[in-house]
């Protein structure tokens, strides 16, 4: 035997003794029960379960004193009406008609009992194990009910094993669609997991992220408040704070003062109450004795527009009340019908006999007893959880009527079985009162909510609809302006552990929740990107941010252009120089015999003027974006050119001191020097060992074109990386040696003739050319910016100029303005003065 079969042997054992001790003493209403073809069975709330202390499994009975249901009578009234409606309409169920059996399920022995009764067979108080439960008919086709989780799920699990269909109309569990625990279950109200994605989407709409959360005990607020808080975190919301109401609390006992004591501590303006109306109760009117104001409070449906809540006393001074109530509907004609009911005739209740197909809870007094004055008020909350079982009755009539073949105009009447009918109420798509009535894959209605406000503006609290809520996919459509918010000037309240960051700071936890956290602006170089507000983002390599940013700005792209203005200058000054170094090479090639070009050095003169000219030709290769041929020319033609200058001058300068002062004392090396050319040799030997540092520094520490991001955070500097190589320092350091011993041997010479006696303006141009490079490499110590090229070119061209100046203008001042000492006679006589003097000394 299988182990679902052993159960149901357990528990038509269980059946039976629950009949023999208790059904046979019992008195019935005959409006419990109606005859019809085809019979409904419908599970309602009549009374409230008043458990007590058990010391044995007993069915309780719900018809006792003070506990009666008004909610569940106008579900109990709904179905009633609707099974007339169908019975009366000879459309729908023509020349069949629809029976029920009504049970009143106060409490969980009241529900499993029912169940049993459901499932036994037509006629008997019997449940037969069959091997194939498809053929198997019980004494109801369909259920309509229960109307809480824990009791659905109960009376799921026992008609799943025959797939009976299970329609309730207020049971919203997410579990009860699980189609594999109970395939034969659906329902008129909406799933759980649809009020928990609209309960999320109300709070982010107002921007609540710190909650508190409260449930009741059973699986609709466990269930829930769970679902909750794992989609709220996921939405970034924080749980400050949640508990359960125990099944046992009582208003300001010990248990919910400790809940009233940790809502106080939370310091969370928005509570989510995800309750039974039972417990939801208890919950207020302890918040009313523990004096919480103040706050937002989040209904969930089964309380959202209860009166049962609402008239608690002093519940006006709470605060803002919004909820997720089921569509508000309305049943045509069950107030009238209610109302005739009350105005009947009723007689008095019968015995059930141990033959009769009535249970043990099958009687209402009250509900006999009413009178028009007397009668339970039909309410938002009552009708709308009485249509949802009006449209459960439905759904059941037109399953059958496809299964019947009633559209021909009338029905078959074979006898169907409950797995027959399960199939085409799945497949129902109808009109009911301009409401679809149809179901998804789960047994869930494709209908939404109603997003409410309690607006106190008279004696009793009024339930406004303020939005909706629709799917798939779940969105909300709140009117927000409708809202009477209890702060002042009708601001709606913040609930945040921690205020908004200002723009560009990101927030740093502190402490266990992501909602309470500080503001640290984000540094230079990053941004916070709205995705993520817990860290910043470094901007891109060619962006820029400053501190505290949202965003990344491109970076500006500099360097020393042609057309700015020091561009302009300094071209024009070396464009000058060039000129000049062009004219004093035509003004020497045209007195090239004169003593003073001579004396300069002859034709070594169109050497060192031609250097002059390379260094300053490579100046022109600072001005523009940097290429790499102008990387590769510019600092190696200065380099290069100013070396080979200053090779010239310091042999020029060695050879008048060694003709005047040593050639007398030293003659055979001075005759040697001549013959073997020693001037011209020098200067290949020192041009050509600049040329192979420049060749090493090309070759090994290419100039390249480089894009330097760390100077300036806005600004891209182009440039070339010539200036931190070792092949650059390299080919400095032996220009600044040539430069000292130039500088020494034109110092040795400051006492020579006149007309060779060179010392002064040499000694200017070189100490100009120290004090530019130094100048230069200061600056550059300090400030790598677009317009570094510049200092440099002006320091070369303070070298380059010094140099000319120093060396050749005298020489054309001579020339062009003194040609009387341009002449063999004065050179002479400068030369007597100069051996007269050395005489006498």
């Amino acid at each position: 035997m299988s182990l679902p079969a052993a159960h149901l042997v357990g528990l038509q054992l269980s059946l039976s003794c629950c009949w023999a001790l208790s059904c046979h003493s019992t008195e019935t209403s005959a409006d419990f029960s109606l005859p019809g073809d085809y019979l409904l069975a419908g599970l309602f709330p009549l009374h409230s379960d008043c458990p007590g202390v058990r010391h044995r499994p007993t069915v309780t009975l719900c018809d006792r004193p003070d506990s009666f249901n008004g909610h569940g009578y106008h579900l109990f009234q709904a179905m009633r009406f609707g099974i007339e409606e169908i019975n009366n309409s000879t459309a729908l169920l023509p020349n069949v008609t629809l029976g029920y059996q009504l049970y009143d399920v106060c409490s969980e022995s009241a529900n499993m009992y029912a169940t049993l009764n459901v499932l036994s067979l037509l006629g008997t108080h019997h449940i037969e194990i069959r091997a194939d439960p498809s053929h198997y008919s019980p004494a109801a086709l369909a259920v309509i009910g229960p109307d809480t989780t824990n009791h659905a799920a109960t009376t799921a699990a026992l008609l799943s094993p025959f797939l009976v269909p299970l329609i309730s109309y207020e049971a919203s569990s997410v579990t009860l669609g699980v189609k594999r625990h109970y395939p034969s279950f659906l329902r008129t109200i909406p799933s759980d997991k649809h009020q928990v994605q609209t309960m999320v989407l109300l709070l982010q709409s107002f921007g609540w992220v710190w909650i508190s959360v409260v449930g009741s005990d059973g699986d609709y607020g466990q269930l829930g408040v769970q679902a909750l808080e794992e989609q709220a975190t996921q939405q970034g919301i924080c749980v400050a704070f949640k508990d359960i109401i125990p099944f046992s609390a009582r208003p300001g006992d010990e248990r919910m003062q400790g809940i009233m004591h940790h809502l106080a501590r939370a310091r969370t303006t928005v509570v989510v109450v995800f309750s039974s109306r039972q417990l939801a109760r208890v919950f207020f009117e302890s918040v009313v004795l523990a004096n919480l104001t103040a706050k937002v409070w989040i209904a969930s449906e089964d309380w959202a527009i209860s009166r049962h809540i609402s008239n608690v006393p002093g519940i006006q001074g709470i605060g803002t009340v919004l909820g997720v109530a089921i569509q508000q509907r309305l049943v045509p004609g069950l107030k009238e019908f209610e109302e005739a009911y009350v105005q009947a005739d009723k007689g008095a209740p019968g015995p059930c006999s141990r033959t009769s197909e009535c249970s043990s809870n099958q009687l209402c007094r009250e509900c006999r007893a009413f009178t028009a004055e007397q009668m339970p008020t039909l309410g938002a909350f009552s009708m709308s959880s009485a249509y949802n079982a009006y449209r459960a009755v439905y759904a059941v009539a037109h399953g059958l009527h496809q299964l019947l073949g009633c559209a021909s105009g009338a029905c078959s009447r074979d006898r169907v079985y409950p797995w027959q009918l399960l199939e085409q109420i799945r497949k129902v798509n109808f009109l009911l009162h301009k409401d679809t009535v149809r179901f998804n894959d789960n047994g869930d209605p494709l209908s939404g909510y109603d997003i409410i406000a309690w607006d106190w503006s008279g004696p009793k609290w009024n339930f406004r609809v303020i939005g909706s809520s629709m799917w798939p996919p779940v969105h909300l459509d709140i009117n927000k302006t409708k809202i009477r918010w209890h702060g002042k000037d009708n601001q709606v309240p913040k609930s945040v552990c921690s205020s908004d960051c200002l723009e560009g700071h990101q927030r740093v936890i502190s402490g266990f929740y992501h909602c309470c956290f500080e503001c640290v602006p984000c540094e230079a170089g990053s941004f916070l990107n709205k995705s993520d507000l817990h860290s910043c983002q470094p901007c891109g390599k060619e962006e820029w941010a400053p501190a505290g940013s949202e965003t990344c700005f491109p970076r500006t792209v500099v360097f020393l252009t042609w057309h700015e203005t020091i561009s302009w200058v300094l071209l024009a000054a070396n464009t000058l120089l060039l000129l000049l170094v062009t004219g004093t090479a035509g003004l020497f090639a045209w007195h090239l015999h004169t003593p003073v070009v001579k004396s300069a050095g002859g034709r070594l003169c169109f050497f060192m003027l031609g250097s002059l000219a390379g260094g300053s030709c490579g100046l022109y290769g600072f001005f523009g974006e940097p290429t790499l041929p102008t990387c590769l020319l510019r600092q190696s033609l200065l380099a290069l050119g100013f070396a080979i200058f200053l090779s010239c001058l310091t042999i020029r300068s060695f050879q008048l001191v060694f003709i005047f002062k040593f050639s007398a004392k030293v003659p055979t090396f001075y005759r040697a020097w001549v013959q073997n050319h020693g001037p011209g040799l020098f200067v290949v030997i020192s041009s050509m060992a600049q040329l192979l540092i420049c060749l090493t520094w090309l070759a090994v520490w290419t100039p390249l074109p480089t894009r330097e991001y760390q100077v300036f955070p806005e600004l891209v500097v182009l440039d070339c990386t010539e200036a931190n190589s070792p092949g650059f320092m390299l080919a400095f350091a032996y220009n600044g040696l040539l430069s000292v011993s130039a500088f020494a041997c034109s110092y040795l010479g400051k006492d020579l003739p006149e007309n060779y006696n060179e010392a002064k303006c040499v000694t200017f141009s070189l100490l100009l050319n120290f004090v530019s490079w130094i100048a230069f490499f200061t600056t550059a110590s300090v400030y790598q910016g677009k317009y570094l090229p510049a200092v440099n070119v002006l320091a070369a061209l303070s070298s380059l100029s010094g140099g000319f100046s120093g060396y050749f203008l005298p020489k054309c001042y001579v020339i062009l303005c003194r040609p009387d000492l341009n002449s063999t006679e004065h050179f002479q006589a400068s030369i007597q003065e100069y051996t007269r003097r050395c005489g006498s000394t």
